[in-house]
């Protein structure tokens, strides 16, 4: 497994690069579709591969309660399982653990959980967080990490940052595959400079192949988290990915590969298609909105994906009112067509040394 860099922009440092996987290359600047359960929401894998998803992202977390990583790996692993040939990379878990706060109890060992299905109680440690990623069969997995909220104590971001450091050591020893596996650390710190800039090094000193950055997007305004991106990717190594987590609206989008990002994912795509939100060349509209019901223009006029050549604003509002799936399948494939190509005119325009005009275009449309 390696990562090269094939093109770098000399005026902002955003890069296109090759990142070698035991299930294909992967070109990044890239924006990853999530597939929490094994599945990317009312996708079959045959279309994510046909509107050019190069990777999915799947999380621990769900899959270790259902079914259950013994059963994936019993398949011959999630690719087997869920007949996706390319790529996945699977979260820690970590972060969804974060977000059921009334559930869970976080100490040095790891975290003690109740299941948000049945109430049972669980723990996660860096230990056995490996050890279910390793039956999931992952190209790249994540290190466990505390992720806080936003707004925080700095005490708290601090013990959570320490926490983040020791945990990913101990992933770092339980991990045996690297060769079939790459284990990436994540970097914490909240909104504290200081806490980021902490975390970066000791996670840096841990030499992981890839480095996340975790605890954006959270609630933080924007501004905050470009000016954090702009503190520590400067001190990640040039030659290791950088993938910054949970992130993916076309703003945050060209703001993070204008900082040096090169890895992206989010739910947003498909969250807001199955409430009839849809991403175009002139900014989001809400297709369900009575304004389109004698609309039969395509979603997007500028854009050539399946939907947009054969179907009509009009005609996806009525799914919407009249409750049918097709709806939310046509609008999920038409955002994830548009965020996959967003990401190739960004690389093209990287190569073109055009990167700041073309940012420009997607903020005007896209800055809220």
């Amino acid at each position: 497994m390696s990562f090269r860099i094939l093109y770098e922009c000399p005026d902002t440092g955003a890069r296109i690069g090759e990142l070698l996987t035991p299930h294909g290359i992967i070109e990044t600047p890239v924006f990853m579709p999530v597939g929490t359960q094994a599945t990317v929401k009312t996708m079959t894998p045959e279309e994510l591969n046909d509107i050019g998803a190069q990777i999915i992202l799947s999380n621990t977390y769900h899959l270790y309660l259902r079914p259950g990583h013994k059963l994936i790996e019993k398949a011959g692993g999630l690719h087997n399982f869920m007949n996706w040939k390319k790529p996945i990379l699977t979260d820690s878990g970590g972060f969804q653990v974060f977000s059921l706060s009334n559930l869970r109890e976080v100490t040095d060992k790891g975290i003690i959980f109740r299941s948000h299905l049945d109430g049972s109680k669980h723990e996660f440690t860096p230990e056995k967080v490996i050890k279910i990623q390793n039956s999931l069969g992952s190209d790249i997995m994540m290190c466990l990490d505390e992720c806080v909220a936003y707004p925080c104590e700095y005490e708290e971001a601090k013990a959570a940052v320490r926490r983040t450091t020791e945990w990913a050591a101990r992933c770092k020893k339980s991990h045996t595959g690297p060769e079939k596996q790459l284990l990436f650390g994540i970097i914490q710190g909240s909104t504290f400079n200081d806490l980021r800039k902490k975390s970066t090094e000791e996670i840096l000193n841990l030499d992981f192949p890839g480095y996340a950055i975790g605890g954006l997007s959270v609630g933080e305004p924007k501004d905050v988290m470009y000016e954090i991106l702009e503190n520590i990717v400067p001190i990640m190594p040039r030659e290791k990915p950088r993938y910054l987590m949970g992130v993916g609206s076309p703003d945050c989008l060209v703001e993070g590969v204008l900082r040096g990002i090169d890895m992206f994912d989010c739910v947003l795509q498909t969250r807001i298609a199955r409430n009839g939100t849809v991403f175009t060349s002139h900014g989001k509209i809400v297709v369900r909105n009575a304004e389109y019901g004698e609309d039969f223009l395509p979603l997007d006029p500028e854009c050539d994906c399946y939907v947009c050549q054969n179907y009509t604003r009009a005609y996806i509002r009525h799914l919407f009112k009249a409750k049918e799936i097709l709806g939310m399948r046509l609008a999920t494939y038409h955002n994830l067509y548009f965020t996959i190509q967003l990401m190739e005119k960004i690389k093209k325009s990287i190569k073109e040394n055009k990167l700041k005009e073309f940012s420009e275009y997607v903020l005007q449309r896209y800055t809220t």
